[in-house]
């Protein structure tokens, strides 16, 4: 790890921790659910321990303030052949009281939420796209920008989503990627006019659902892989049932480095499931 800032170049004083020893303090903050004047002491005793005494760690200002900028590097195992994504979401709360104390003693003060959005790879499991928005922000219109994340070089087989992603945009961006989309069609959804190659697609899935029936088209199509995603958010949770910073950016990098240390935790290793009939 290069632990201190290499040189800009530019004009003014140079950074001087790098966006890893940030990224690191983050993550022993994020994984043991410190705040940051704790985190400082930690990461002073970790380096302790592995004879990098005399390396400096960041102050208290320092870590606060460079939070809003950093850039999270989120690490992920590629994998081969085309990539097969299921994507979901869920609110993580930002203010508020907890679960317990809101059915012990009823809602007390006005609760704040924003949205997670996640493209996981089915083969390796981990997230290869996240973005972090308003609750007011709704589902479909992110899977553009969670595409726009996949390289363009990489291939994508399939996007897997539920039936709130059944929007023209939806199918026209999966369809412009060369995938194929697996989503339910709304209960009360009708043909499109086929007047592109995703409206095409979409009607296919609307046609085949209505002769085979729902449930044994989403048996057919693997659709029921999706719960996998949705396991994701609990592991995201697990961290803690809501996020410690105020600011947005703050916000957004907390986030991706729960992110960031799920899959570490994926490529340490995983547990292999059997079917028993």
């Amino acid at each position: 790890m290069e632990w201190l800032a290499a040189p800009s170049g530019r004009p003014g004083r140079n950074e001087t921790y790098s966006d890893s020893a940030i990224q690191f303090c983050l993550s022993i903050k994020v994984l043991f659910g410190l705040a940051l004047r704790q985190t400082i002491g930690m990461v002073e005793s970790l380096l302790k321990m592995a004879g990098l005494a005399d390396w400096p760690v960041p102050d208290y200002s320092t870590l606060c303030r460079r939070q809003k900028t950093v850039t999270i590097q989120i690490p992920f195992r590629r994998s081969d052949g085309n990539l097969n994504l299921l994507v979901d979401s869920t609110g993580v709360k930002i203010r508020g009281d907890g679960e317990w104390q809101v059915r012990k003693h009823g809602l007390g003060r006005r609760r704040q939420w924003r949205k997670v959005h996640l493209a996981m790879d089915t083969a390796t499991g981990d997230i290869r796209a996240v973005e972090f928005t308003p609750s007011r922000e709704g589902d479909s219109p992110v899977l553009l920008d969670l595409l726009a994340q996949i390289p363009a070089d990489q291939a994508i087989g399939t996007v897997t989503a539920d039936g709130a992603y059944d929007t023209r945009k939806c199918h026209a961006a999966i369809a412009e990627r060369g995938a194929t989309a697996v989503i339910p069609i709304r209960k009360n959804g009708r043909p499109w006019k086929e007047d592109c190659a995703a409206a095409k697609a979409r009607n296919e899935i609307l046609r085949a659902s209505r002769y085979f029936g729902r449930a044994f088209w989403k048996r057919l199509t693997g659709y029921h892989a999706r719960s996998r995603v949705e396991a994701q958010m609990r592991r995201l949770k697990s961290f803690g049932e809501r996020i410690a910073s105020r600011d947005p950016n703050r916000q957004t990098a907390e986030t991706h480095t729960r992110i960031a240390l799920m899959n570490r935790f994926s490529a340490l290793g995983r547990a292999e499931i059997v079917r028993v009939s």
